[in-house]
């Protein structure tokens, strides 16, 4: 039954658990469920939809990404009661698994292809600003006032001076640990997962604070309290943790809102993150799109009829999962199984972990999405590609997803038409093929951008096995995007047996000196 790589898959789906498992408690806290639900999708990620077509090497579980997208469904589906907004929004994760469903029967796993990289970044990094606005005040051991990003980012310095030490001091190191480790010169100790060494020092300050018991404290002249509230608290059996989802507002407006968004969002998201996974397998295995989505919308649906959140293939797990040595989807499988047992057999040791750990390692999650380095690297494949990005971020944090995703996009095509791009060739390929011995030529004219971009895949991937080299001449094309230039990078280190060949850009201005900037072709006056 098992492959012969099963102990490889065994190792990595158990260092991969140790890093999932606070995580997945984590983000089930910040996304208004209760702190089992993450680990039940991660479950049922492992268990089923590692054997229903998932991508070899990718970990299906909860993500931080939706975490924004989930709270917002429980705030708004439950007007005020969070047991009701939960139970809606399981109903609307349902809804949106249906609806991946559907979209890998209809082929749309290529809608991946369709998300400009810097617009997708942007969208993240406005996920990561959104975590840490509401995650910092968790750490510090203070409830803010105020409920959307930019309020909660306002009311920091406010609590800062009114910070719990205690708890702080909890958040504090946690976040220490996750920064400073990996700027040890120490190998052994790199390779013990972050989150695990935070658990180790969190719980046992845990018991030193007596977190566990309501009491009071005095420090400086300040009296402070403490309880169980600052610590995860789990239902009493495994059966309890199921739950059952609420369909009585599912077409309201609201509902709808939030099916769209799980179902874009988390779809996108995922195929990315298995896009990425594919060019970091030392095998250079392709996975099949549409057949990974289908099992993430099996899952979807699984999770929310459960009790659980929704679930994307993680790229933050799915490479631990590789540089561990994982060979198959067994890995995914043992990665989930260590996370069921671990809720059956040591529910009391779980409920020890304090609030303020899960909140650092969630602000180190948020970080890393937002992190500095993203916006030197946007701006460095261009500057137009820096304003999509910061414009998307914005938009993001002003408003929600959807809006910033839609404006991103907009101003994408925007950009395109300013670039010499033609109404007529925004959602059309232009492509004259040429078939020589072994050899296949395209011709793009008008123009090769990101609307237009499956046009030109198709033929990629519908290439006669005696194709070994396609050339691909963009010479009679105004423009030329970065969303195209990265999309053929990452097919042409798919390939093994054949070469791809760019030729005609010589004449194209590049908008910065990355080998992957947009391109674009100065118009002449008068020119059709």
């Amino acid at each position: 039954m098992f492959p012969s790589t099963w102990k490889a898959d065994l190792g990595s789906g158990f260092l991969v658990f140790l890093i999932a498992l606070p995580l997945c408690l984590g983000i089930s806290m910040a996304s208004g469920f209760p702190p089992t639900a993450g680990i039940l999708t991660a479950v049922i990620g492992g268990l089923i939809v590692s054997f229903a077509g998932s991508a070899r090497l990718t970990i299906k579980g909860p993500a931080a990404g939706l975490i924004v997208i989930a709270l917002g469904a429980v705030t708004e589906l439950g007007a005020g009661n969070n047991v009701l907004g939960y139970k809606r929004a399981l109903a609307v994760v349902v809804a949106a698994g249906v609806i991946q469903i559907l979209f890998a029967l209809c082929k749309a796993g290529a809608v991946g292809d369709l998300m400009p990289p810097s617009v997708v970044h942007g969208m993240l990094a406005a996920i990561g600003v959104i975590i840490i606005s509401k995650q910092t005040h968790v750490a510090l051991g203070v409830i803010p006032q105020g409920k959307e990003p930019l309020h909660l980012l306002a009311e920091i310095p406010h609590s800062i001076l009114n910070l719990n030490p205690e708890v702080c001091f909890i958040g504090f190191l946690s976040l220490l640990i996750l920064f400073g480790l990996p700027l040890l010169k120490f190998k052994w100790i790199r390779q013990i997962p972050g989150p695990m060494i935070v658990l180790l020092a969190a719980v046992p300050l845990g018991l030193y604070f007596d977190l566990e018991h309501e009491h009071n404290y005095v420090l400086s002249n300040h009296l402070f309290h403490v309880g169980p509230n600052f610590l995860i608290r789990l239902p009493g059996s495994l059966a309890s943790t199921i739950a059952f989802p609420d369909f009585s507002a599912i077409f309201s407006a609201a509902s709808l809102k939030y099916i769209v968004m799980f179902a874009l969002v988390g779809s996108i998201e995922s195929l990315l993150s298995v896009s990425a996974v594919d060019s970091l397998d030392p095998e250079k295995r392709s996975s099949d799109m549409n057949k990974d989505l289908l099992a993430t919308g099996i899952g979807n649906t699984l999770a929310g009829a459960l009790g659980g959140l929704p679930m994307i293939s993680e790229i933050v797990r799915s490479k631990a999962n590789i540089d561990n040595g994982a060979k198959t989807h067994w890995s995914n499988f043992f990665h989930g199984m260590f996370l069921l047992l671990s809720l059956a057999l040591i529910p009391n040791l779980l409920q020890e972990i304090p609030l303020a750990a899960l909140a650092g390692m969630l602000i180190y999650t948020g970080f890393r999405l937002a992190s500095p380095k993203e916006f030197a690297h946007v701006y460095k494949i261009g500057p137009e590609q820096l304003v999509l990005f910061v414009v998307t971020l914005v938009v993001t944090l002003a408003s929600d997803l959807l809006i910033g995703v839609g404006v991103g996009m907009l101003l994408k095509v925007a950009l395109h038409l300013k670039n010499g791009a033609r109404l007529r060739s925004l959602f059309r390929a232009i492509v004259e093929e040429e078939r020589n011995e072994g050899e296949l030529i395209l011709r793009v004219h008008e123009a090769a951008i990101y609307t237009n971009f499956l046009g030109l895949k198709r033929r990629l991937l519908n290439l006669d096995e005696s194709i070994t080299t396609v050339v691909i001449d963009f010479e009679n094309a105004w423009v030329v995007d970065h969303t195209v230039l990265e999309k053929l990078h990452m097919i042409e280190r798919s390939w093994t047996n054949r070469r791809l060949v760019l030729i005609g850009l010589d004449g194209h201005e590049k908008s910065s000196d990355h080998h992957l900037a947009a391109r674009r072709r100065p118009r002449p006056l008068g020119a059709a």
